[in-house]
């Protein structure tokens, strides 16, 4: 008899391991709980736009990254074009750097505003190599058997010794974190990339984030969540099923294994293994009483809640923007204050549509993405304790962000035709995430990263929160990562 694995969520992360599954001819059934894919990687419809719910930029498309692999393996093309420069940087001080993917024109645009750091490139750039080729074939980290040991063996190269000395090491023990503006574009890089500034982000795990607009950044058309549409659409064709509508309730256990998964709507789907794409929060409130000691332990005691965001929607006139701002980037990242710690609307991203992108708005609008990390306490006691100091933290963080915004690109207010608001308590409601809680677990130690086991020997994780994490080619090179070990735990 064939053997059946749920997937709870359709996160890009459980879609790509159910998808790489039901390619090896396993019987695979997803549960998401809303009415699209993608949770915090989703676009959604809101009065005639959709706009991204989190995630705007993906990369890992070009040869060796992971959604390339995916697309050759299961025979897909995804809807995507390069995006150069990849993003402005916008300093406290005025200076606009500009991300590009070209090498060369980089190296230029670094010499012209960080001419003291060269080495400190050189060193990232063979780090980040190091890193991506370990990716790419993919790198079973932290190892959990004896044979994920040999495959890391298997997987040393003569350049992978290289980045020995820095296997403990942060970005700031190489940086020149002594000039503040070089300090604060680097921290707000990694804070988007690694959810972790270079005082704590790991070496490897920073070089490789940091090198994200060289390696190319793509984007998506119809937005983000189209990449989950295409797993979606590619499961679906070949065999398997995926469920919206269906929030799991429970998980069962027999005998230690995980043997049915129930949703909210009574449907119970038996399973021979389980891939939860969820948070270990969230993962513990569906085994409830039956959850293993290590992953109670961790919840309640020993895990750290991740950060939140702060987003705003906004409807931009697409022809008052490109003539206020001709030939500008459609990304853009605002610094207001190299004193201040970053997010909390002190570090902000603008991220546009394609401007070609049809279908998006309503026409002669192009939808855009503005988000700030927050933390996730304040906005979830307000909102319980004082809805109008909810809500008037929500106007302060959105003007605040205009402001910044406007800052970098004076005049941006009198384009905005459509404007609304997401905290930490919208993302729970609307991608079912506990708290809110976005990007996974910063990355500043390898030696503490999250592997996919449960404690449960057919249930794993996967998604953000297991290693390599952030982003949509982190999450797929874990989905990559459980697949295969899936496969060898039902042989």
């Amino acid at each position: 008899m064939t053997k059946h694995i749920v997937v709870i969520g359709a996160g890009i992360g459980g879609l790509t391991a159910g998808a790489l599954l039901l390619k090896q001819g396993y019987r695979v059934t997803v549960l998401e709980a809303h009415v699209y894919p993608g949770g915090c990687a989703g676009t959604f419809f809101h009065k005639n736009y959709r706009f991204d719910a989190g995630a705007t930029l993906a990369g890992g498309f070009s040869a060796g990254g992971p959604h390339h692999f995916v697309a050759q393996t299961l025979g897909l093309k995804w809807p995507i074009h390069p995006v150069d420069p990849a993003w402005v940087v916008h300093l406290p001080d005025g200076r606009a750097v500009t991300q590009w993917a070209d090498a060369d024109q980089w190296r230029a645009e670094r010499e012209q505003h960080f001419p003291f750091a060269e080495k400190f490139w050189q060193t990232q750039e063979m780090l980040a190599d190091v890193s991506w080729d370990i990716s790419t074939r993919p790198f079973p980290w932290p190892p959990e058997s004896i044979r994920d040991l040999f495959r890391l063996g298997g997987s040393v190269r003569p350049q992978t010794l290289k980045s020995l000395p820095y296997l403990t090491r942060t970005i700031g023990s190489f940086a020149p974190t002594d000039d503040l503006m070089f300090k604060t574009f680097l921290d707000s890089q990694l804070l988007i990339s690694a959810q972790a500034t270079s005082a704590r982000a790991n070496a490897l795990y920073g070089s490789a984030a940091i090198d994200l607009p060289r390696r190319g950044v793509n984007h998506v058309r119809g937005g983000i969540g189209k990449l989950s549409e295409t797993l979606v659409d590619w499961i679906r064709s070949n065999g398997g099923e995926v469920h919206y509508r269906q929030q799991a309730k429970h998980i069962e256990i027999t005998n230690r294994n995980a043997t049915a998964v129930e949703t909210k709507k009574g449907l119970r789907v038996e399973c021979d293994a389980v891939l939860a794409n969820l948070t270990p929060w969230g993962l513990s409130e569906l085994l409830g009483e039956n959850r293993p000691k290590t992953l109670k332990t961790d919840v309640e005691e020993n895990l750290k809640p991740t950060w939140g965001a702060f987003m705003i929607y906004l409807g931009i006139d697409k022809e008052k923007f490109f003539k206020k701002f001709p030939g500008t980037a459609t990304h853009h990242q605002v610094i207001v204050d190299g004193n201040k710690p970053l997010g909390e609307t002190n570090s902000v991203f603008f991220s546009m549509a394609s401007p070609d992108d049809p279908d998006r708005a309503p026409e002669g609008e192009v939808p855009v993405t503005v988000s700030t990390h927050t933390e996730i306490g304040q906005w979830w006691q307000l909102s319980k304790s004082d809805k109008g100091a909810y809500a008037a933290r929500k106007d302060r963080y959105a003007e605040n962000m205009i402001e910044a915004l406007s800052a970098a690109l004076p005049g941006i207010r009198e384009c905005v035709t459509f404007s609304t608001t997401g905290s930490p308590v919208s993302f729970q409601r609307f991608t079912r995430r506990p708290q809110g809680m976005v990007g996974g677990f910063p990355q500043e130690s390898i030696f503490k990263a999250r592997g996919p086991k449960t404690g449960v020997r057919n249930l794993l994780l996967v998604g953000d929160s297991i290693f390599p994490g952030q982003s949509t080619a982190g999450v797929t090179l874990g989905g990559i990562r459980v697949a295969r070990q899936t496969a060898k735990l039902l042989r």
